[in-house]
């Protein structure tokens, strides 16, 4: 089959003839299937190709489209809109689909990709580690003082505002504030982290 360009359906038939001639096609009329192709592939071609952007998928979706048409010509429903409102309709999420489709081929390739090329670890050296950070971040909280580690504790583990900190310790926020800026300093230096 070959799709028609926009612009060949300019002797489209009007809407009523449309309608006729999907209810020909419903019962297996070639002939009003070669009339409706001729009069709305153009059209067909034009929406998929402003979804699409490629000539080629274009080409193949809006082949699939009218093969739906004489496929399923019997489902039109005038009540519902008009025949090229159908046909188009048919059209658009045929389109629709067919970039979720590629999107989704897409996602997939990238995390096969990315899960290849991600490089093994080994659990138990992370676990280790981990708990070798933690056992540096506590011994560096015990030589804070109980205000700085405190005042630490509460803003950076417990998620305590610095109103909240200064309420629960019963010090005034400025010294709170002061406390926690040398308690982090304090935990940086010992951390050995640079800045």
């Amino acid at each position: 089959m070959h799709v028609a360009a926009h612009g060949e359906d300019a002797a489209a038939p009007g809407q009523g003839a449309l309608e006729k001639l999907l209810d020909r096609i419903a019962n297996g009329d070639h002939e009003a299937f070669e009339t409706l192709y001729t009069a709305t592939a153009g059209a067909v071609l034009g929406l998929v190709r402003s979804l699409l952007r490629d000539a080629a998928q274009s080409e193949e979706v809006a082949q699939e489209v009218l093969i739906e048409v004489w496929r399923s010509a019997s489902r039109y429903d005038p009540g519902k809109g008009s025949a090229m409102a159908w046909v188009m309709m048919l059209a658009h999420r045929r389109a629709v689909d067919r970039i979720r489709s590629v999107q989704k081929t897409v996602e997939r390739d990238h995390k096969a990709a990315v899960r290849d090329h991600e490089t093994p670890f080994d659990v138990v050296a992370e676990h280790v580690e981990r708990r070798l950070e933690r056992q540096q971040v506590r011994r560096c909280l015990d030589q804070l003082t109980d205000l700085q580690r405190q005042s630490v504790t509460m803003a950076y583990y417990r998620g305590y505002t610095l109103q909240e900190t200064a309420h629960l310790l019963r010090a005034p926020l400025g010294t709170v504030k002061t406390r926690l800026r040398d308690g982090l300093i304090r935990l940086r230096d010992c951390l050995g982290v640079t800045a």
